[in-house]
Order: C-alpha cells, then structure tokens, then sequence
C-alpha cells in the first residue's frame, strides 16, 4: 500500500526535489545526473558502500552523483518513501513495513544461520532479491542490491549466570529484550524466554537497571559496544541483518540499457565487498569481546536445528498469512527447507 508523502518528509526534501525533479524529466546529453543518500554517519558501513561505488563508477563519465550522506536529506523512513515517490532516485535504507506489511519479512528467523549460505541466498544473483522484488515493485521501488550486516545473537546481563543453549527448555522465561515488532516478540516466547519490547535507545540502560535479563538481535558491534554490562554473547544466529539498496523503479527503467548495465555492475562489485568487509567485522568484533572477557559461545548443528524447526512451525506460518503462499513459497526454496 502506497501512501502520499509524509509531511516530515518535505522539510528534508529542500534543493533534493528540484535536483532529482530535474533528474527525472530532462532527458541526459552527456552524463546522468542522480542523488544518492542515507540516514547514517560516515563511519557507518553504508558510508563506506556509498565511496566503493562511486570509485567504481569513477572512470565513467556518463554519471554525475549528488552524494548525501547523514540523514541530511530525511531519516531512513522518509528516505525510503522520497524513493517511492521518485524524489530521491537511489538511496542505502531498510524495508519500511508501515508501506507494506510484507516488509516485516525482513524480520523472519532461521532463513539462513551461517556466512556461507547468507552469501548464497542474500548476496548478487542470490534468491532473496527476486523475492524482494516482488513485494519492493508494487511500491514503485526496485532493489539492486541487499547490503549485509551480521547475524543476531542472544547477549546475557553480568550477574545473571544463564546459559540458554537448549531451546526452549533452557531459555528459562529470561526476560529479553527484543525489538517492539510483534515477529520478535512472539519468536522468543515461542523459545522459551520473556520476550519484553523496548526501543533500541533505552536497550543500555535496561540491561544495566536490571530491567531485562537478556538482549536478542545484538550483532557483533552492538555486543562490543555493551561489553560493560555483559557477561555472555550466545550465537544463535536466528536473524540475519540485511538493508536495501534502493531505487526508484520507475528511473531505474527509464535509464537507458547501457546506464542500468553499467549502475548494476558497479552495485553488484560493491555489494560483493560489503560481504567481505562484514564478516570481517563480525569477526573481529566478537574477538574484541572475548578480550573484553564475554564468553562467546556457538550453538551446535543440532541446538541450531532445534531453535529453527520451533521458527519455522510457528513463525513461518504466520508470515505466510500476511506475504502470500508464492513468495512463502520462494522463500523455503531459497532457505533449502522444501
């Protein structure tokens, strides 16, 4: 479902309307004139995503880029919403459910539970972006890529002493803390813990106050950054992180062929590094929290397998109620589960 601009959206959109309203309806003579932008800092992987491409594309002179970095021209809804309007023509941002529920799909559990088979199913050529895809089009929208993050874990509060490996016996109802999104809420239960939604601001002071025993969804960075307050990091692996590289569709197929050939394989060589330089951090931020003295612990094939079989009796389902039984369809192909 498509919705008019938001209002917080125009006090963003400023000198960015009238570039990319000229972006849109004067035809090129010798380069295509396009914006790029994101909500986050430039230390931020999207920052260094957005240079990687450019320098790829920088031999190319058929391509002038407006670079905006920072949140400058909207947050990651808003942007996500300038690109389904055309305003902003290609943007690095996250599936906004509150367009179109089926977004939420981003959020399912156990689609993939290592690097190699992320890598397989979310990276260039992979399955997950033609299942994208077809929700992403119906909102004028069009990813060219997906931009990998980590995976999930489960960290545990200093002073708790819990080791839930065995799922759902051992989650003990340790009240977690997960995202205020119904998916995570009802997947922890569904293992067996006390899933408690709190904004991801107040996740600090709620681990330090005792308010919550446990945090899900904590990738590697975000476990180093609350080592503090930390005593044990459980892969579980339940979630993979990913956000969209976004364009507008109805640009996107405007280009010529050549643009959108040469757009595609500089994303595409991008992306690729992304992989790298993400399991790179992953790894090298959980070894800094095992220097920090947290005790990282992996599940086993078979802990794994018990926690995904729980997901996929009781979340899939669910999901398959709200995306449709063709793209549910899709996706147990892609996750090797069918």
């Amino acid at each position: 479902m498509i919705s008019k601009i938001n209002r917080r959206a125009f006090g963003a959109m400023g000198g960015a309307a009238m570039l990319a309203a000229t972006t849109l309806s004067t035809p090129a003579i010798a380069e295509e004139r396009f914006i790029l932008a994101h909500a986050m800092t430039t230390d931020h992987i999207f920052h260094a995503l957005s240079e990687k491409f450019q320098e790829n594309l920088a031999d190319d002179a058929a391509f002038n880029i407006a670079y905006h970095p920072g949140g400058d021209l909207g947050d990651w809804t808003s942007l996500f919403e300038q690109s389904m309007q055309g305003v902003i023509p290609m943007t690095l941002t996250w599936g906004a459910s509150e367009f179109d529920q089926r977004l939420d799909l981003s959020w399912l559990g156990y689609v993939v539970s290592n690097w190699e088979d992320a890598r397989q199913v979310y990276g260039p050529g992979g399955p997950m972006l033609e299942i994208y895809n077809d929700i992403l089009h119906d909102l004028d929208v069009h990813a060219i890529g997906i931009i990998p993050t980590d995976f999930g874990s489960v960290v545990i509060r200093k002073g708790v002493g819990a080791m839930p490996l065995n799922l759902p016996s051992e989650g003990g109802n340790l009240k977690i803390r997960v995202p205020p999104v119904s998916i995570a809420v009802d997947r922890f239960n569904n293992l067996g813990f006390g899933a408690v939604p709190i904004p991801l601001a107040e996740v600090y002071t709620s681990l330090q106050l005792g308010t919550v025993d446990a945090r899900a969804f904590s990738t590697a960075v975000e476990t180093y950054n609350l080592r503090d307050v930390l005593e044990t990091n459980i892969l579980t692996n339940d979630y993979f992180e990913t956000a969209f590289w976004l364009v507008n569709k109805s640009w996107w197929d405007g280009l010529s062929d050549e643009d959108r050939v040469t757009l595609q394989a500089a994303a595409d060589e991008t992306v690729l590094w992304s992989w790298d330089e993400a399991e790179g951090k992953s790894n090298e931020f959980l070894q800094k929290a095992r220097d920090e003295g947290i005790n990282v612990v992996e599940l086993s094939d078979e802990q794994i397998a018990a926690a995904a079989q729980i997901v996929y009796d009781t979340e899939w389902p669910a999901m398959e109620e709200i995306v449709g039984p063709e793209i549910m369809a899709k996706l147990k192909k892609a996750a090797g589960i069918e």
